[in-house]
């Protein structure tokens, strides 16, 4: 059974060191939660692990394959993070389900909210957005509001450019 796990753990060295990789720039990573949540995301998929910068905003995933690297990268969009891909190939998925045009009221869930810094990132973003009023983004919120007369997309494309993800609530 012994030389079953180092052969196991051998393989999976070797695999690693011959892994692709994409790193992903300006993601919101303004403290240890983040860099933790950022972390236990790409750890979920199997094959991929992690490298994460939080001075430099950026997190480096290694996988077996485009495949995995593809998947490790939906996960930490799926736990609210965002970054621009060193891969063409590799990359975070358009926010689907956005409304077109202007709205009054949307519900948004699954940005990462572990600290006071990371609402502010939040309210900043949206606070860019023409014709957005106000937000309920709060520390540890699953899910906020952003209410006004703005495109749904902007929002989006806010959140992005400052390292976060999420997604319309249902």
């Amino acid at each position: 059974m012994k030389n079953l796990r180092l052969a196991l753990a051998l393989f999976s060295a070797v695999l690693i060191a011959q892994a692709d990789e994409v790193k992903l720039a300006d993601v919101h990573l303004c403290c240890g939660g983040c860099v933790k949540g950022a972390e236990k995301a790409v750890a979920k998929i199997g094959g991929a692990t992690a490298t994460v910068d939080k001075d430099a905003g950026t997190v480096t995933i290694a996988a077996a394959s485009k495949d995995i690297l593809q998947q490790a990268v939906a996960s930490l969009q799926a736990a609210g993070y965002y970054g621009k891909s060193s891969d063409a190939t590799v990359k975070a998925a358009a926010t689907a389900g956005v409304p077109e045009g202007k709205v009054q009221k949307l519900k948004i869930e699954g940005v990462h909210l572990c600290c006071g810094k990371c609402v502010t990132a939040v309210q900043k973003a949206v606070g860019r957005v023409a014709g957005v009023k106000g937000n309920t983004a709060e520390k540890n919120a699953t899910t906020f509001e952003v209410t006004g007369d703005f495109s749904a997309k902007d929002v989006f494309a806010e959140l992005n450019k400052s390292g976060l993800s999420g997604k319309v609530a249902k």
